[in-house]
C-alpha cells in the first residue's frame, strides 16, 4: 500500500481509460464503487476496488467514504467523474485540501456551473451565446418547439434550501415539445421538485470543449463532434470525431477564463443549423465520458491529470488531429435500441436498415472503441451484458 495511487469512481466508460492510461504507467489505481458489476472494477489494471455508498442515495455516507480513503498515506488525489464526484470534492474541498491534491473547482464556481441560470448570465457576460431559456413560470408562447429540462446539473438541498429532502434531489428528465403543446404547470414542476427550465430547440450538431485547467489557464484542450447519441434525438455521445474548430477554443476560453476554472471541465455547446451561430448548453464540471477518444488522438487526459496532481513539469501536447473517431460499442447498442423502440414529439426517427448499415460502416471504417480493448476484455464484457440486462428489465 506504499505505491501512489490514485482512487477513480466506476464510471462507464471514462473509469475505465483512467484504469488503463495510470494502470500501464505503474500508477496503482483503486475503483470505488456501490456494488462489484461496474465494468471499471473488472480491468486488469485495478488493483484494488472499495465498495462505498450510492451517492444518490446516502451522499453523507459517499463523502465519508471518500474522505477515509483521501486520508491513506498512498492515495494521492480523486478523479472526478460524475456530477456526484465533483459536488462532494468541491463542497469539501477544504477537508481533502488537507490529504490529497485538489484540482477541482471551487464551490462557488461548481455552484455556477451546477446552476445553469447562473451559468447562462455568466456565459452573456463573457460574450458566449446561450438558446433562449426561462424558467417554467416565465414561459409567455408555447408556439414554439422547447425542451423543459432541469435548471440544475445536480440538485441537492444545498441548492434549494427550502428543500424538505436531504442529499440529492431528484428530478424529472428532459421533456420535449411541439408547438402548441398541453402543459400541466404544476405537473412539471411536481417532477422536476423545482421550477424547472423551458429552452428553445436547437436543430444542430452537438460539440464539445474537453479541457484540464490550472489556475484559471488552460494546460491542455480539446475538441470533438457528437456524431451519435445513446438516442437517435439527444444523450451521451456513443460515436464521437476530433475536431479543430476556431471558435470552439475562443468559446471555452472565454467561459472558463471568466470563471477563474480549476481543473477539468466539459463545455457543450450546438451549432445551430438555421444561423450556423454555436450556442452554449452546459459544463460539466469534471471529466467526461468519452475520455478514450482523445487518449486514441494524443491527448492523455489521465497522464495530464496525474502530473498535475504531483507538480511535475509540462508535459509536451499535440497539435489537434482532426478527424479521429471513437465508438461506445454499449451505446450503439442504445441508439439502435431507441430507433427501433423510441417516438419523439420533434425529432424525425431514421430508417432501422440506414441506422445499421451506418453503424457497422462506421465501425468498420473506423475501428477505434472507447471500452473494447484487445489486451482488457473484461470491462466490455461486462458493459455489454450490463446494456442487455438493462435493456431487458426496461422492455
Amino acid at each position: 500500500m506504499g505505491e501512489p495511487a490514485a482512487v477513480i469512481p466506476a464510471v462507464v466508460p471514462s473509469a475505465v481509460a483512467f484504469h488503463r492510461s495510470l494502470g500501464r504507467r505503474g500508477v496503482r489505481t483503486i475503483a470505488v464503487a456501490h456494488d462489484d458489476s461496474a465494468p471499471s472494477v473488472r480491468s486488469r489494471y485495478c488493483d484494488e476496488t472499495v465498495l462505498v455508498p450510492e451517492p444518490r442515495e446516502d451522499l453523507t455516507g459517499y463523502r465519508d467514504a471518500l474522505l477515509a480513503l483521501a486520508m491513506r498515506p498512498d492515495v494521492e488525489t480523486i478523479v472526478p467523474l460524475r456530477e456526484e464526484d465533483v459536488y462532494v470534492l468541491s463542497k469539501y474541498r477544504s477537508e481533502f485540501g488537507e490529504h490529497v491534491e485538489t484540482p477541482w473547482p471551487s464551490f462557488e464556481t461548481l455552484r455556477t456551473a451546477q446552476d445553469r441560470e447562473r451559468l447562462f448570465d455568466a456565459a452573456r457576460e463573457a460574450g458566449v451565446s446561450v438558446p433562449k431559456t426561462v424558467t417554467l413560470d416565465e414561459v409567455d408562447d408555447w408556439g414554439r418547439e422547447l425542451v423543459v429540462k432541469s435548471r440544475f446539473a445536480l440538485l441537492t438541498d444545498e441548492y434549494l434550501p427550502n428543500s424538505s429532502e436531504e442529499g440529492i434531489v431528484e428530478t424529472g428528465s428532459a421533456t420535449f415539445l411541439p408547438p402548441h403543446a398541453e402543459v400541466d404547470e404544476e405537473r412539471v414542476r411536481a417532477a422536476f421538485n423545482h421550477s424547472p427550465h423551458v429552452q428553445r430547440y436547437v436543430h444542430g450538431t452537438e460539440y464539445s470543449v474537453g479541457v484540464l485547467y490550472e489556475g484559471g489557464e488552460p494546460v491542455v484542450e480539446t475538441q470533438k463532434r457528437i456524431i451519435r447519441g445513446t438516442k437517435y434525438y439527444h444523450g451521451p455521445s456513443v460515436y464521437h470525431e476530433s475536431v479543430d474548430v476556431p471558435e470552439l477554443e475562443t468559446i471555452g476560453r472565454r467561459l472558463l477564463t471568466a470563471l477563474d476554472w480549476h481543473g477539468p471541465a466539459d463545455v457543450d455547446v450546438i451549432r445551430d443549423e438555421e444561423t450556423g451561430e454555436f450556442e452554449l448548453l452546459e459544463v460539466n464540471p469534471r471529466f467526461w465520458a468519452t475520455i478514450q477518444l482523445e487518449i486514441h488522438a494524443g491527448f492523455d487526459f489521465p497522464h495530464y491529470y496525474w502530473r498535475t496532481v504531483r507538480g511535475e513539469p509540462e508535459h509536451p501536447v499535440p497539435e489537434p488531429e482532426p478527424g479521429i473517431a471513437s465508438h461506445f460499442l454499449p451505446g450503439e447498442l442504445s441508439y439502435l435500441h431507441s430507433v427501433l423502440r423510441d417516438d419523439h414529439p420533434i425529432c424525425e426517427r431514421p430508417s432501422v436498415p440506414s441506422t445499421v448499415w451506418g453503424q457497422a460502416r462506421s465501425i468498420v471504417e473506423t475501428p477505434r472503441f472507447d471500452l473494447l480493448s484487445r489486451d482488457d476484455p473484461l470491462p466490455f464484457a461486462t458493459a455489454v451484458a450490463n446494456e442487455v440486462r438493462d435493456a431487458g428489465s426496461s422492455a
